[in-house]
């Protein structure tokens, strides 16, 4: 019969140094108050939960809401509009050159006539150009077009970048192969000949086109913008997108998966895009200032928006002779452009940690 090792001390020298009592086993009640239950949530709110917590990301996503809020509610009631030549004259009267190059909240010879007079008139309130147009509503419709063709142009660089990819990266082989190739050939074109190119094309083969229908409002040259991203630049988007795949399919979990029987359509997109959503994110959201510069290089050459419809890029560069007088008509337009960009990157980055699902605690 064995023995009470507590009543042999002297064969058991363990005792001496351990309080066996702590070894007791716990009480259900004890139980109970060790377990701490979490809350079932989504994927989506447990990322929106963690993007909370990022104050330069939220930052920047407020500041970039208050900018597309300001472009698409001021236009509606600016008394100017963005083509609006103040100086020229009616029939039978002489032009007013005092409307040209006003400065900040200065007014024209005829407007302060109507001041004397009783009047309201409302301040050009970052002055006007040398055709008399009011600058500052110039600036918010430019605004409006480099963040219109940013979007767009993101939105088709990723429907068909990550269509592309997951495509390639899924089923592999010759499949892959064929695709990659495909990929390797628009990626070694010199991407600004070819943008050049395809957009001096597009805008001669599009007037005819699109004349007298919805697309002629937007103009040839939007319209070529968003078929240049089309066509050249997925293919960022696409290998980035087939890499993340190729690394993820083989983990037991897509296994699982296709044992059970599942179509590589599920499988690509409750599986491995959701896995891939931190690529897909920045990527995305760098794609943005990507396009804005492409618009305002192509609108510094002529090949951008159609005047007098401006943008950033193309206001930058109608004055940029004025940096040794007017300085502030350069500063403007260029730092409206940085501020859209860095609050872009910033909040793709926070976008990024927060829906990374290898982050998830």
């Amino acid at each position: 019969m064995s023995k009470n090792i507590d009543t042999l001390p002297e064969k058991n020298p363990l005792s001496f140094q351990l309080d066996l009592s702590k070894w007791e086993k716990a009480s259900s009640e004890e139980k109970e108050q060790q377990i701490v239950e979490r809350e079932s949530v989504t994927f989506f709110k447990d990322g929106m939960r963690r993007l909370w917590k990022n104050k330069v990301a939220i930052t920047c996503a407020f500041l970039l809401i208050f900018v597309i809020i300001a472009v698409a509610v001021i236009p509606a009631f600016y008394p100017y509009t963005y083509d609006q030549q103040l100086g020229i004259a009616e029939k039978g009267k002489v032009p007013d050159s005092s409307y040209n190059n006003l400065g900040p909240m200065e007014y024209s010879n005829t407007e302060l006539q109507m001041i004397e007079e009783g009047k309201d008139v409302f301040p050009h309130l970052l002055g006007t150009d040398s055709l008399g147009r009011d600058y500052f509503i110039r600036v918010i419709y430019g605004t409006r077009i480099s963040l219109s063709v940013g979007l767009f142009a993101s939105i088709i660089v990723l429907c068909i970048g990550t269509l592309y990819g997951s495509i390639a990266g899924y089923f592999g082989g010759k499949v892959d192969l064929i695709m990659m190739r495909i990929v390797d050939i628009i990626y070694s074109l010199p991407d600004m000949l070819m943008v050049i190119l395809f957009s001096v094309v597009f805008q001669q083969t599009l007037a005819p086109i699109i004349e007298g229908t919805f697309f002629s409002k937007l103009g040839t040259g939007m319209i070529s913008i968003f078929l240049v991203f089309a066509l050249l630049y997925w293919v960022s988007m696409a290998r980035l997108i087939r890499g993340q795949i190729l690394s993820i399919k083989q983990q037991e979990f897509i296994l699982t998966a296709k044992a059970l029987g599942a179509k590589p359509g599920r499988i690509i997109k409750k599986h491995l895009l959701p896995n891939c959503i931190s690529v897909i994110v920045i990527s995305t959201a760098l794609q943005i200032p990507n396009a804005i510069f492409t618009e305002s290089f192509l609108s510094f050459l002529g090949l951008g928006v159609s005047i007098p419809m401006p943008s950033l890029g193309s206001l930058a560069s109608e004055n940029l002779s004025y940096i040794y007088s007017d300085v502030y008509r350069l500063l403007v337009p260029a730092l409206t452009i940085c501020l859209i960009v860095l609050s872009l990157n910033l909040f793709g980055d926070g976008l990024r940690d927060a829906f990374d699902p290898k982050q998830k605690k």
